[in-house]
């Protein structure tokens, strides 16, 4: 799931840097992405105790995003 994420987040960046924060691609990608985290967060939040590997390669992912629009 980390592995789609990751692949929508590049998709909607590449969007956005192409066609604008606003195109109609880049809000259904970001969309989509929602979508995703969502459902990670609530996978995540059912079992017991989130694996380390996995808390830090999706904070790693959080932290990437603004770095791109600097």
């Amino acid at each position: 799931m980390l592995e789609a994420i990751k692949m929508k987040r590049e998709l909607m960046i590449t969007c956005a840097n192409k066609k604008g924060f606003t195109s109609e691609e880049t809000i259904k990608y970001s969309q989509e992405l929602d979508v995703l985290i969502n459902e990670y967060h609530k996978v995540s939040s059912q079992s017991p105790e989130p694996k380390e590997e996995i808390r830090f390669a999706f904070n790693q992912m959080v932290m990437i995003w603004p770095k791109v629009f600097v």
